[in-house]
């Protein structure tokens, strides 16, 4: 049929085509994940409990929900970390990250960073723009400019749900030691996110005793760590992927945020054995 089309024709229908493929590419990539059983929903939230040895020293909460930004619909996920008690009195913590998401790609398209620790301030806001270069994204920082990243970067917030939308439901395939790695902008820097699979571990909560997915993020030795396995993450091995439990193994001692209260959950939190009432 293309033959019989004046040039003119062609140029104008091959014009059209390359005009259409960027709509194309989205709609498919949209019906893709559509179609994908998502291990959480707006409307989630898990509150934890931050411990230091036997102390408790602080708490912890991780939520998402629909919001609008700039006109648009997205997903607002919010983890807020503070002290409380005496650990509170002495140098007082509260720590605030936000990540707006687009609920077709996953992906951030605005972060907030809000750090409050003793005497110390840092607020950082990063804009994303996925749309004006086709093979990049441009971040903009209100504290260091702009920057050229790989497209499909994500913030610290938005890596985890992707995980755990992504990675984690092929969990039966992974073997103890495989890497996985999504390029992330924490501390207004390009920060991946490496996580090394451990194995199945089961693990007791507040909320009762959880079998769990074990993952170690490589961290930098030095300053606070002294191996690359200084943090361990535990998510649930059930179909929500669910964080519930982080330990930091620092020089001074170990750190542990534990869930200790959910709800809107997808499906129900598989626990094992529930928390024998006191």
């Amino acid at each position: 049929m293309a033959g019989n089309l004046s040039v003119k024709s062609q140029v104008t229908l091959n014009k059209s085509m390359k005009s259409a493929m960027p709509i194309l590419c989205g709609l498919l990539m949209t019906i893709n994940i559509l179609s994908q059983e998502s291990a959480y929903l707006p409307g989630e939230k898990v509150e934890y409990v931050v411990r230091y040895g036997v102390i408790q020293g602080g708490v912890a909460s991780l939520e998402l929900k629909t919001d609008t930004l700039n006109g648009e619909e997205v997903w607002h996920s919010i983890f807020i970390g503070r002290t409380t008690g005496v650990a509170d009195a002495i140098f007082k913590v509260k720590d605030v990250y936000e990540s707006f998401i687009k609920t077709d790609t996953e992906l951030p398209v605005f972060s907030i960073r809000n750090i409050q620790e003793g005497r110390y301030r840092k607020y950082n806001e990063v804009a994303f723009d996925r749309n004006s270069r086709p093979d990049s994204a441009i971040l903009t920082s209100d504290l260091s400019g702009i920057h050229i990243t790989e497209p499909g970067i994500h913030d610290i917030l938005s890596c985890f749900y992707y995980f755990r939308n992504h990675y984690l439901p092929d969990h039966e395939n992974f073997k103890r030691g495989d890497m996985i790695t999504i390029m992330t902008w924490f501390t207004d820097e390009l920060y991946p996110i490496r996580m090394r699979y451990i194995g199945m571990d089961e693990i007791k909560t507040k909320v009762g005793r959880i079998k769990c997915l074990k993952f170690n993020p490589v961290t930098e030795t030095g300053r606070l760590f002294k191996t690359e396995d200084d943090v361990s993450f535990w998510f649930s091995a059930d179909r929500n992927f669910l964080p519930v439990k982080v330990r930091f193994d620092i020089f001074v001692g170990a750190f542990v945020a534990e869930i200790s209260d959910y709800e809107g959950l997808k499906y129900p939190l598989e626990i094992v054995r529930k928390k024998e009432p006191k």
